[in-house]
This record gives structure tokens, sequence and C-alpha cells, in this order.
């Protein structure tokens, strides 16, 4: 093979990507639209449901009390009892600026 036989197909190859690429680009977005559309209001509450569904068969609660997850909560509930405390008192009370006023 010569030069430009191989510049020849090198073009026609880099070609057939643009095509490809084009293509590609058109059906993304295609289905990306189609996607959006279909998932109407009523298709979101059966989706819901049926995750709902799916999560309580599968007993979460029993998992996460084998494991410790109930007790690091409890361990972690006073001191985020604490800190919501702290915000509260640190943030500024809005009667005590409205009986100040002249």
């Amino acid at each position: 093979m010569n030069f430009e036989t191989l510049r020849y197909r090198v073009a026609q190859a880099e070609q057939a990507v643009v095509v490809h690429e084009t293509r590609t680009h058109r059906q993304w977005a295609q289905l990306r639209t189609t996607w959006r559309t279909s998932w109407t209001p009523g298709r979101i509450v059966i989706a819901g449901l049926a995750a709902g569904f799916v999560v309580g068969r599968a007993r979460p609660l029993r998992l996460a009390g084998s494991g410790g997850l109930l007790t690091l909560l409890r361990a972690l509930a006073p001191l985020l009892a604490g800190v919501q405390a702290g915000m509260q008192a640190a943030s500024p009370d809005d009667d005590a600026h409205t009986d100040a006023a002249p």
C-alpha cells in the first residue's frame, strides 16, 4: 500500500467516527428526553411504593439492631441534643429585639 491509500483510509475512518459520534449524541438526547417524560407522577408513586415494600421486606431494623447501630445512635443522642441546645442559646431571640425597640 502506498501513502495516499493509507491517508484515504484514515480520512474515511475519521468520517465514520464523526458520523457515529453525531448519531450517538442524537440518540442519547432522545433517550434522556424519553426518560424524563416517562416519569409521570403516577409512575413515581408506584416506584416509591414498590421500593418501600422491598425495603420493608428486607427488615433493616433487625439488621441494624444486631450490628450495634442502635447502640451508637443512643450514645450520640445526648451529644446531638447538647449541640441543638447550644445553637438555640446562641441564636438571638426575636422577642428581645422587639421589646427593646423605642
